[in-house]
């Protein structure tokens, strides 16, 4: 555990306008995890945050992405339709990801993808993308109609959950479970709803994601 913690906002220039980013680091770092989220609402929600303070305390760099310019997110907030564009969100992973390993304070970082929604769907794509660089995915709530075939093309070890009572979201999952072809798991939290407000079904999640970049982040990076 750790408590000694530095965090900076991050504005990553890609085709088309900026993205922003907030990055905590903690020390020392063992990996770097990209929460992937479609809106400005998604990076500053309690739930996603609470997560990354989880993750940050067992050693893990987070960067809480943005994966809309301004510009778009005041153009999604009329028509609702960017958010749903994964063609475009996963693009933007893969250019945030691209430039991350040219920075010197990230580049030697081993990185994994934290996605959630539409950001899930990003993920899978930009993993697919990026095989030698997204060394773990967690996903909560992904929607497998959005992916097309890059299941399949994943290569990264992959964590799913999802809610026991969040019925759309478990059969979604169990579908994608089924599509992947790597080491993966299935995990189903109990009582826990779509926003996981359930006392300690949240925290139970942010354990599963730990244990998950731990084994695949840190251990497989030992191992080499």
């Amino acid at each position: 555990m750790t408590n000694n913690m530095k965090t900076m906002e991050l504005c990553i220039e890609v085709d088309g306008g900026a993205l922003r980013g907030t990055l905590t680091r903690p020390e020392p770092e063992q990996g770097l995890i990209i929460f992937a989220h479609s809106n400005d609402r998604g990076r500053h929600c309690p739930h996603n945050d609470a997560v990354a303070d989880a993750l940050n305390r067992n050693g893990f760099a987070t960067l809480q992405l943005d994966l809309l310019t301004s510009n778009e997110e005041l153009i999604d907030l009329r028509t609702h339709n960017l958010r749903f564009n994964v063609s475009l969100l996963s693009l933007r992973l893969i250019e945030a990801t691209d430039w991350l390993t040219q920075q010197s304070f990230t580049q030697e970082l081993r990185m994994g993808y934290f996605g959630t929604n539409t950001g899930a769907a990003a993920a899978f794509i930009a993993a697919a993308d990026r095989p030698n660089i997204v060394g773990a995915i967690v996903s909560r709530g992904s929607y497998p109609n959005l992916i097309g075939l890059s299941l399949r093309r994943v290569q990264a070890p992959t964590l799913l959950i999802t809610g026991e009572q969040d019925l759309p979201a478990l059969c979604a999952n169990q579908d994608t479970f089924a599509q992947l072809q790597v080491k993966k798991r299935l995990a189903i939290v109990p009582r826990a709803t779509h926003l996981f407000k359930e006392p300690g079904t949240l925290a139970e999640a942010a354990q599963l994601a730990n244990q998950w970049y731990q084994e695949h982040l840190v251990s497989a990076m030992q191992a080499v």
